[in-house]
């Protein structure tokens, strides 16, 4: 009697040993093919958010849930057994064509998608605001407070009032690439150390021969990109500023008007040209106090370069170009020719 209860004893023994085998063997495969490309081959590509503070089993869920992997279990498996403390949260460009090693090697190296934006030339502190947070890439407060307190050690930015229109002109105009999540500090950097690389060794030098500071020429250079359409004026339209500048002419500037209204109008009028403001050059002469945009390269370049003319009056003609006069009487005469 002892020896059959032994024998079955044991049987029953290798019987569940076999079971767990089998078991094991099935979880083993389960895991194998869940940790390979849910389509092997070519795939198609899938942007998907890694939110932060989210556990690895939670990650698997999206990436199962986006259909970007077979089995959330295997992801979580596998995470558990080659780390996931370095996950990083973003935007990926992941592939379905992506086994989970590939996978959870993106997300370890935190490679998240970049997102383009472009400020174009002639944009104010408050356009280049606007358009960040309409792309998501900003709340326009916390922006607003990094464009007032970052901290700047570039001499022609010292001393400047600290509030959101500081860095107005030195944003410089040109495509960006950033991640979703970059922080609004570290793109005011982005933005102004663009603008210091236009000021080489050669720059410098021109500034110097003009007795010209940087600030001063910012600030000219924005006259110019408002006003100018076409490349060919601008050099022009420097060289009038100049020359008024010279004459302790008052620059008379529209676009230092428009500057101050809170929506830019397609024509003035005389109520406009009285608005009490430092900024109207209208009604204060020299340069305004500050620059009213950022100007590109070529703006900047026309004031470092402007044209060998006489000139001291312009007027749009309607077609993007300008005409430009040396008296104020031909200049009413251009003035009634064009309806300005």
């Amino acid at each position: 009697m002892r020896r059959e209860k032994r024998g079955r004893s044991t049987k029953l023994f290798f019987m569940i040993i076999v079971i767990i085998g089998i078991i094991a063997i099935q979880v083993y495969y389960t895991y194998q093919e869940g940790i390979t490309p849910l389509e092997p081959g070519a795939g198609h590509d899938i942007i998907v958010n890694i939110p932060s503070n989210v556990s690895a089993k939670e990650i698997g869920g999206i990436l199962e849930q986006q259909k970007v992997i077979r089995s959330s279990w295997a992801f979580s498996l596998y995470t558990r057994f080659h780390g996931s403390e370095s996950l990083k949260a973003g935007d990926y460009l992941l592939n379905s064509g992506s086994s989970v090693p590939q996978i959870l090697d993106q997300l370890n190296d935190g490679k998240t998608l970049l997102y383009t934006f472009t400020i174009p030339e002639g944009y104010t502190v408050r356009q280049i605001t606007d358009l960040l947070a309409s792309k998501g890439f900003v709340d326009k407060e916390a922006f607003r407070k990094a464009l007032a307190t970052v901290p700047f050690d570039y001499d022609y930015l010292r001393g400047l009032p600290s509030n959101e229109k500081r860095l107005e002109g030195f944003l410089f105009p040109a495509t960006y690439r950033i991640q979703r999540d970059t922080p609004p500090e570290d793109i005011v950097r982005m933005l102004v150390n663009r603008f210091n690389q236009e000021l080489t060794p050669e720059v410098r030098a021109r500034l110097k021969e003009l007795n010209m500071t940087v600030h001063d020429a910012v600030t000219l250079a924005s006259l110019v990109e408002r006003e100018a359409a076409k490349e060919e004026d601008r050099p022009k339209i420097a060289a009038v500023f100049l020359n008024r500048l010279k004459k302790n002419m008052k620059l008379e500037a529209c676009s230092t008007v428009q500057y101050l209204l809170d929506q830019p109008k397609a024509k003035l009028y005389y109520k406009d040209l009285e608005i009490e403001s430092p900024y109207n050059t209208y009604k204060h002469g020299g340069l305004p106090p500050g620059p009213i945009a950022s100007p590109g390269q070529a703006s900047l370049k026309a004031v470092l370069y402007p044209d060998n003319v006489d000139y001291l009056y312009f007027v749009a003609k309607g077609d993007g170009y300008h005409y430009f006069s040396r008296t104020y009487s031909e200049h009413l005469q251009a003035m009634a020719k064009y309806n300005n």
